[in-house]
């Protein structure tokens, strides 16, 4: 018989069953590693790392290698025409200042100057001429007032505002008729016959002098300007050739890598690209050089020359200044040579003309040096020669003045009464001088004008032919995409 057990009652002095406890369990952690923390998208990229890597993607395919090619091609030939066209708009700006605004104001600097010195000596043989002056030594001192006039008014509107060229052009233009005035207050009390005069002239020669080195100074400003002018316009465009010959090597090696992969020897449109390009390079190259020899040739044979037959001019005005006004002063102005008791005293204008003249035989002797045909040699031959006589004379009118023959020495100087005076031969050292200075400014104008020419149309030539090569380079690469449709 089988026992049916009823219910589910445990046996007794058994314990009822217990199911395990289980411990308690964290939430599952966040997607930044924190318990709980809300989900967030992750960071979006950016358009450069998207770019990159469809590049790199790209990069994998041959028409995508191809895409990359051409961009990169077509960027080096704009490049180049870009970087050409830029230098050499500076380079013809600056050749364009040498040619039409340095190199004129330079000279016109200088003219001031020579006006200047020669009303200053023209005013100081009038004096010394007294009641006797005569209408051509008038009218020059009137014509070299009026020149210097006008040549302050070109150079100030050519000057740049502010500069210091400006300031000295401003003050000359004050002082101009503050000299005149004290000339006319010199003439008025000579035709007197009062001694008065003779100090109005000093002060005027005084100020003068003040004039002088400011023009001076006028002079050596615009020679710097021009000198750096021509800087600017002769170095040669590194940068632009430098990219050239890398776009030109870039069209060459996708050339060659076009012929390895397809066996074609030629692609149309690399070959245009690379002609173009070359076209370019060898425009620059040669133009350049054209252009830089004949700015150098126009500053070696013609500046430099300029610039010491101006100086021989200055010292001969400078000399004929001094040759006067020893004769005006009668020794008033002294200076000592040297520094102890026994030291020598002597005329002060004369021995600054001493000093004028030994630098003229020197300017002399360098242009003649400088000048490379005979048209240049013939005209400082003529000056030097002069000089010569005119040292002669001079030594004859400082003697007679030395003996108290002042009559003597002023018909030696100005002509009163002597065939053979001294004013001769220095206008015919500054005719000299005024002859080769034409003839060096044509040479001059000639040489700039070449170089200057050989950069026309390189501008717009290379901008053109580089938009061309970029066509040329881009059609060749598309016409080898076509292959992969």
């Amino acid at each position: 018989m089988t026992y049916q057990q009823q219910g589910t009652a445990a046996p007794p002095g058994m314990p009822a069953p217990t199911m395990p406890a289980v411990p308690p369990q964290a939430p599952p952690p966040g997607p930044q590693g924190r318990p709980g923390a809300p989900e967030v998208a992750p960071p979006r990229r950016t358009a450069w790392a998207e770019g990159v890597d469809q590049l790199r993607a790209a990069a994998t395919t041959e028409p995508g290698r191809l895409r990359i090619i051409g961009a990169v091609l077509a960027l080096l030939v704009v490049a180049f025409g870009a970087i050409t066209a830029w230098e050499m708009t500076d380079r013809s700006a600056a050749a364009d200042d040498v040619l039409h605004s340095s190199q004129p104001l330079s000279a016109d600097a200088a003219d001031i100057y020579r006006s200047l010195a020669d009303a200053n000596t023209a005013a100081s043989s009038g004096f010394l001429a007294g009641g006797q002056e005569t209408k051509a030594s008038r009218d020059r001192y009137e014509r070299d007032i009026d020149n210097a006039a006008e040549k302050l008014v070109t150079a100030a509107a050519n000057s740049e505002p502010g500069s210091a060229s400006e300031k000295t052009i401003t003050k000359l233009n004050t002082m101009l008729p503050e000299y005149k005035g004290l000339v006319e207050r010199a003439r008025a009390n000579n035709r007197q016959g009062f001694p008065l005069g003779g100090a109005y002239l000093r002060y005027a020669n005084a100020k003068m002098q003040v004039m002088l080195e400011d023009a001076e100074r006028l002079y050596t400003v615009e020679n710097q300007r021009l000198r750096s002018d021509y800087d600017d316009a002769t170095p040669y465009p590194w940068i632009a050739i430098g990219v050239g010959v890398l776009a030109i090597g870039g069209l060459g090696w996708a050339q060659h890598r076009n012929y390895r992969r397809t066996n074609r020897v030629l692609n149309h449109g690399l070959v245009a690209a690379t002609a173009a390009s070359t076209v370019v390079l060898l425009w620059l190259v040669v133009g350049h050089s054209v252009a830089r020899a004949g700015l150098n040739d126009s500053y070696d044979n013609a500046v430099r020359s300029l610039n010491t037959l101006n100086d021989a001019r200055i010292a001969s005005l400078k000399a004929r200044g001094n040759e006067n006004l020893t004769l005006v002063a009668r020794g008033a102005e002294t200076v000592k040579l040297g520094t102890g008791p026994d030291a020598e005293v002597v005329d002060a204008f004369d021995h600054d003309f001493k000093l004028q003249m030994k630098l003229l035989t020197t300017k002399l002797a360098a242009a003649e040096g400088l000048a490379d045909n005979s048209a240049g040699t013939k005209p400082v031959e003529a000056a030097t020669a002069n000089m010569k006589v005119w040292k002669e004379r001079h030594t004859e009118a400082r003697e007679q003045d030395n003996l108290g023959n002042y009559q003597g020495a002023l018909d030696r100087v100005i002509g009163s009464n002597d065939k053979k005076p001294t004013g001769e031969c220095f206008d015919k050292v500054d005719e000299a001088l005024a002859d080769a200075i034409t003839h060096e400014q044509a040479e001059f104008k000639q040489a700039a004008g070449d170089g200057r020419g050989a950069m026309n149309g390189l501008v717009v030539g290379a901008a053109v032919l580089a938009v061309l090569a970029a066509a040329g380079a881009l059609l060749g690469i598309g016409r080898r995409l076509s292959e992969y449709r």
